[in-house]
């Protein structure tokens, strides 16, 4: 019988392989031009360059900069022998990934709306960066700015190269723990105005340089954290497209919210 080509039909609808015990799979599966630390050290200075980069083009650049990151960690994940699967793409993941995200999408919308219209949480909802935002701009945040320029690089970044090649490696345990700490870290230049961006959380930190540093510090904490939910919803669905999904909700209607609050 043939022995198992990477990146053939049999990847196409599976989930990645898992080794007795659910650990690595054996290292035959991973056969390629890099092993798979050179791979995870390439991913880590790729992202570090992205970061400072796609921080500093916020406008139009920064969505085809997104879109060339992404396929270029793909391209170091293929490079490494890894498949669409190990990236959490594959065909016959696909659908059940769709479903997750829906789901995801609907239940973070109640949650936004019920805590917008509410007295006591409406104020979490305030930021001082939407009063000059446009309807048009609104549109083009949440349908593109944010699913591209944000969703797709970082979920194809954090949950599906840098995860795929930490789990085959390690374990799913161990690509969690090092995918949702480096994502954390990943939001440290976003949040360095978060402090005097939202009036709630000034009036908790306040306004100095102490209350930044506690800002950056908690937006670290709680994006890392994310991090492992987000981790934990590619495992369960076995697609990218569960985390990416809530991962958008989350984004897109928190836009949404702040504007209609402003």
């Amino acid at each position: 019988m043939p022995s198992h080509v990477p990146g053939g039909p049999d990847d196409a609808g599976a989930p990645p392989l898992r080794g007795p015990g659910g650990g690595a799979p054996p290292r035959r599966r991973w056969r390629g031009p890099i092993g798979t630390w050179p791979a995870v050290a390439l991913v880590v200075a790729v992202l570090v360059a992205a970061n400072l980069l796609l921080h500093r083009w916020t406008g139009p650049p920064r969505l085809p900069a997104a879109v060339a990151v992404s396929a270029l960690l793909l391209g170091v994940l293929r490079w490494a022998g890894g498949t669409l699967a190990d990236a959490g793409l594959a065909r016959g993941t696909r659908a059940r990934g769709a479903g997750w995200a829906l789901a995801l999408m609907g239940l973070v919308g109640a949650v936004y709306l019920a805590g917008a219209m509410l007295p006591a949480t409406r104020a979490l909802f305030e930021d001082r960066r939407y009063e000059s935002m446009t309807g048009a701009e609104l549109v083009a945040r949440v349908l593109v700015v944010v699913p591209v320029g944000t969703v797709l690089v970082e979920e194809v970044a954090f949950r599906g190269v840098l995860y795929g090649l930490l789990a085959r490696a390690r374990g799913n345990a161990w690509a969690t723990t090092v995918s949702s700490l480096l994502f954390g870290l990943w939001h440290v230049l976003p949040s360095l105005h978060l402090a005097t961006a939202k009036p709630a959380l000034t009036t908790v930190v306040g306004d100095s340089a102490a209350g930044s540093v506690l800002a950056v510090a908690g937006a670290v904490l709680f994006t890392g954290a994310a991090g492992v939910l987000f981790c934990e919803l590619r495992r369960r669905s076995g697609s990218l497209l569960a985390p990416m999904g809530l991962h958008w909700a989350v984004n897109a209607f928190g836009y949404v919210a702040g504007f209609v609050l402003r």
